[in-house]
């Protein structure tokens, strides 16, 4: 809605291995809710009961899809659930997941998180073949794959390890099987997984925050190339596709995650703050307040306000009883909604010289209007300063990003969006800082939104 961009999914699962009378439907539903900035358009949740996977899944907020009936009637000891966005023109309930599906050993429910390159060159290698597909999801292929590739194996895990050098992409999967809670992170790391522990049961989410949401403990990471199949035994990892050149998405802390969360060792809480410090040192000026386009940007307005000693002022208040709302067509539309969720807090801004900050710029019509509105509150001067470097081509590994023509960045010069968005100053954050974010990941990263290269070869595709 704020011409921003937008995660694809969070993952949730959970194998109970006590005795005791756990609701894991009620424990999935509390862990999307925590997961629900990652997809706000659908949810849903899988259960196996006694080999018997049964699923509830429906457009709208994690809330509206599952009242407390939904949720006793969904029994079992291992769930997986998924809460997802998608653009305009993919919203349908084909397409929720988690995507059941029935073979000759069993049946499974698997939940995605990312984006394959080679989705459409699978789909119809497996039509040609006579495979028959409902959804454009590429979780449906993934299915189908491994579902083919299980009546060659031993188990699921193995029919994934054959599998997994044929999807190539961002991938970060939960599958829920007959007898086992099973995980798969790409071997590039794309998109985060976690492991935890609720009292005895293992859980498995896109990120720690769920964990926290539930009562359990972080335990680990799940690594890039990591299987990991939790089974009433315990819990063992294949790690033979671990060890590639790790890639994970700068954006996880840029915007994405939840602030409270930690992926693959590094505080999105300090690497926001970070991103404000580097740019009150790359971009200082003389100011009276900071303020912060809530919520993503506020860590960063945070670090900034700290860096530069300007003080730090609350000076645009979300309203936070405003619901989900779609994308619109009209600037106009996207406006009066900007007006709904955002308004200025006059006395704290008029007459000062403000630095304002955002965590990024796409398009850039939404920033326009979000600078005049500080202005008409009685701003004296502002200074845009962003906590990211700029949009300058689009990404292929599950991010809505929009086409690269449509970019702000990509087609205008640093002055032309100054001028455009109507600030007295514009300063995005350098890429050479971008190490310093991250300085406590175990990974590395991929920035080609940023960079225009990318960790893999995208030549081919077109967006």
């Amino acid at each position: 809605m704020f011409d921003s961009i937008h995660e694809e999914c969070g993952l949730f699962g959970i194998f109970n291995h006590s005795d005791n009378n756990v609701n894991i439907a009620k424990e999935t539903y509390t862990a999307l809710y925590a997961l629900q900035h990652r997809g706000q358009q659908s949810a849903g949740i899988a259960v196996n009961f006694n080999g018997q996977i049964t699923s509830h899944k429906d457009l709208g907020l994690v809330n509206e899809v599952f009242k407390e009936l939904i949720l006793n009637a969904l029994e079992g000891n291992i769930a997986c659930g998924h809460v997802r966005y998608s653009s305009l023109s993919n919203l349908n309930r084909d397409n929720i997941q988690p995507f059941l599906s029935k073979h000759t050993k069993g049946q499974i429910a698997v939940a995605i998180n990312g984006n394959l390159l080679n989705s459409e060159a699978l789909r119809n290698e497996l039509s040609e073949k006579g495979a028959m597909f409902q959804t454009t999801s590429d979780a449906e292929v993934i299915t189908y794959i491994i579902g083919r590739e299980r009546l060659k194996t031993e188990s699921t895990e193995e029919a994934i390890l054959n599998i997994m050098d044929k999807l190539h992409g961002a991938y970060s999967i939960v599958i829920v099987t007959m007898n086992k809670l099973i995980a798969v992170r790409d071997a590039k790391g794309f998109r985060p997984l976690c492991i935890g522990k609720l009292g005895e049961n293992t859980v498995i989410t896109s990120e720690s925050c769920a964990i926290d949401a539930i009562g359990g403990r972080f335990i680990r990471d799940v690594e890039p190339g990591e299987i990991v199949v939790v089974e009433k035994s315990g819990m063992r990892s294949l790690k033979s596709k671990c060890g590639a050149e790790t890639s994970a998405c700068i954006f996880e802390h840029i915007y994405f995650a939840r602030p409270d969360s930690v992926l693959d060792g590094q505080s999105v809480h300090f690497a926001r703050k970070e991103a404000g410090r580097q740019l009150a040192l790359s971009h200082p000026v003389e100011a009276d307040i900071v303020v912060a386009i809530p919520d993503s940007a506020i860590d960063a307005a945070l670090g900034y306000a700290e860096q530069s000693g300007i003080p730090y002022t609350m000076g645009v208040v979300k309203n936070r009883y405003v619901g989900r709302t779609f994308i619109q067509p009209l600037q106009s539309e996207r406006d009066r909604q900007v007006r709904l969720k955002l308004n200025p807090l006059t006395s704290a801004i008029k007459g000062k010289r403000v630095v304002l900050i955002e965590d990024s710029i796409v398009r850039g019509t939404t920033t326009a209007y979000l600078v005049s509105m500080i202005r008409d509150a009685g701003a004296t001067e502002i200074h845009m300063r962003i906590a990211s470097p700029p949009f300058i081509d689009t990404c292929y590994f599950g991010t809505d990003i929009e086409s690269k023509d449509k970019l702000m960045a990509a087609r205008l010069t640093m002055e032309q969006i100054c001028r455009g968005i109507g600030a007295d100053t514009l300063e995005y954050l350098p890429i050479e800082a971008l190490p310093e974010i991250v300085k406590d990941s175990k990974v590395k990263f991929c920035c080609g939104c940023l960079t225009g290269e990318y960790p893999v070869e995208v030549k081919n595709l077109q967006k």
